[in-house]
């Protein structure tokens, strides 16, 4: 074991010990898996659930030490998706009794199938078909085109559709007309050529399946947003282009370029901050954009500008500015947070 061989043995074994310990970290190496905590899952469906849940999924919790998000199907509502964390050797379910975080679990998923039908039947009703769900803010994926000459009245539109919708989904902690809902607008061409999804899936599983969501964000969309005053939802809306991160930054500095070139006019030494910030479309258009671009109107030495002054500009959906920017002032002292009045 001295040779040459034997030491590259001895480091390919230290080496490989290294990389199964870090893998055990992440993955299992082999050893832990999700294998366990999916029977254990399958039998306590058997003996609580009987020909009721059925297990169609596990995944590991990373970070989180043991045990694995497994998912249950409802033979009674092709809706409904169960989720709940199982720890086969803890022979805990989110670290308590298993029998009580089932219950708690079923009763959420029969809970949120419920306020999907909801969902999928008012816009259905209105003329719109729901294509997905954000799954962190249960924010519906519809299908709808905007132009300058529709968009004032497809926004009502959809704003009546959403108060019908909150005003229908009378569920438990989730009261009618409570305050403000987003609804992620995707074009005909991109919802038509989005990923069909496993039909054999529960709807709530399908609808906000990460492919899916992916496929709706690949290209710029549009996102309306609605307000609500005294518990009554405001149906007029606001529209704002979400875009892919690359498009993003490319409207971006488009827009911070031409501002400083604007603004060398009177501040040869003017620096602009790469603060992107939130671009609103200007009411009644969807091809006018309003936001603010920050500067410095000198270098603080070697220090990266974060933009203690503001202007607001308007500009084309390619960032390049349509009139002159409008001087909003100090928006920030020194390094301190930022401060940028409403739009």
């Amino acid at each position: 074991m001295g040779g040459p061989s034997g030491t590259r043995r001895v480091r390919a074994g230290v080496t490989g010990a290294l990389v199964c310990a870090v893998a055990l970290t992440l993955v299992g190496c082999g050893v832990v898996s999700t294998k366990e905590d999916r029977r254990f899952a399958e039998k306590l469906a058997e003996a609580h659930y009987p020909g009721v849940l059925r297990v169609i999924g596990a995944r590991t919790l990373f970070p989180q030490s043991g045990g694995s998000e497994i998912t249950f199907a409802v033979a009674d509502d092709p809706d409904a998706v169960v989720r709940m964390r199982v720890d086969a050797e803890a022979g805990t379910c989110n670290t308590h009794a298993c029998k009580g975080v089932l219950d708690d679990a079923v009763e959420r998923g029969r809970s949120e199938a419920a306020g999907l039908r909801v969902l999928i039947r008012t816009f259905r009703s209105c003329g719109y078909e729901v294509v997905g769900v954000e799954p962190s803010s249960g924010a519906p994926w519809i299908v709808a085109s905007l132009t300058n000459a529709t968009v004032t009245r497809v926004l009502a539109d959809i704003g009546s559709c959403v108060r019908k919708w909150k005003e229908s989904d009378t569920r438990g902690d989730r009261p009618a007309g409570r305050p403000g809902a987003s609804v992620n607008l995707a074009s005909p061409s991109v919802a038509g050529n989005r990923p069909a999804g496993n039909k054999s899936q529960p709807t709530a599983m399908r609808l906000s399946e990460t492919r899916l969501l992916a496929a709706l964000q690949s290209r710029p969309y549009y996102a309306a947003s609605y307000t609500a005053a005294d518990g009554r939802l405001d149906t007029a809306g606001r529209a704002r282009i979400v875009r892919p991160f690359a498009t993003q930054q490319r409207f971006a500095r488009t827009a911070q370029q031409a501002v400083r070139t604007q603004l060398l006019a009177t501040h040869p030494r003017v620096q602009v901050s790469e603060f992107s910030g939130v671009w609103s479309l200007e009411p009644g258009t969807v091809d006018r954009l309003t936001g603010y671009v920050l500067y410095c109107e000198e270098p603080d030495r070697d220090k990266r500008c974060l933009g203690d002054k503001a202007v607001v500009v308007t500009t084309d959906v390619r960032g390049n500015p349509v009139g002159q920017p409008r001087p909003v002032g100090t928006v920030r002292q020194g390094r301190g947070p930022l401060r940028l009045p409403p739009l």
